[in-house]
């Protein structure tokens, strides 16, 4: 849960983000991975969120999320990790939590920075040295952006009302060394 008090509003644009507590597994198998998709899916129709871009990872995880209705984002990733948490504690015979707080919120209010967003979302398994392209990462929705896979979550009016097509969401991926973009103004929507 975010601090309490905190209000998230219809209509816009979060950075979700968590870590594992003292950086051990969130996802011990596949299964764990796909389950927590699964539940993505199932929450984000029932509170009625736009998953715009994701990405699993070992020991953390980022979402973009547009809140499309009153029922906030609080709701959607306390009821989303409390039944994962629940079946992977029974699961790994294990007790306790899986996380080290609440999760962090960033409110996206720079239109500008919702697609750069996304490019760090998508590369952060090649970041963190897990594969070297995005498209060998199957805990994203990246292959979903640029239509490797099938999929649910995401959002096709976010995707075409900003690129003109797959590819050019893959340039601007696979260009983001040399994107001119100052870091330090984006830094403050990835991280706190």
């Amino acid at each position: 849960m975010p601090k309490r008090g905190d209000v998230f509003r219809k209509d816009h644009y979060y950075h979700i983000y968590n870590r594992s507590i003292r950086d051990e597994k969130l996802f011990f198998n596949t299964n764990n991975y796909d389950y927590c998709l699964n539940l993505m899916k199932r929450y984000s129709e029932r509170f009625e969120m736009s998953i715009i871009a994701y990405c699993l990872m070992p020991n953390h995880y980022h979402f973009l999320i547009q809140q499309r209705s009153h029922h906030p984002i609080s709701s959607f990733v306390g009821s989303l990790f409390n039944a994962y948490v629940q079946a992977v504690n029974k699961s790994q015979d294990r007790k306790g939590p899986l996380f080290e707080n609440r999760f962090k919120h960033i409110l996206i209010d720079k239109e500008q920075y919702l697609i750069h967003l996304c490019r760090y979302i998508h590369l952060n398994p090649v970041e963190a040295g897990l594969v070297s392209r995005p498209e060998e990462w199957l805990f994203s929705n990246y292959l979903e952006w640029v239509n490797l896979r099938a999929g649910d979550l995401k959002d096709e009016e976010f995707i075409n009302d900003r690129f003109q097509d797959v590819q050019e969401y893959q340039t601007f991926v696979n260009t983001s060394k040399h994107e001119e973009i100052n870091r330090s103004t984006l830094m403050r929507y990835i991280m706190d």
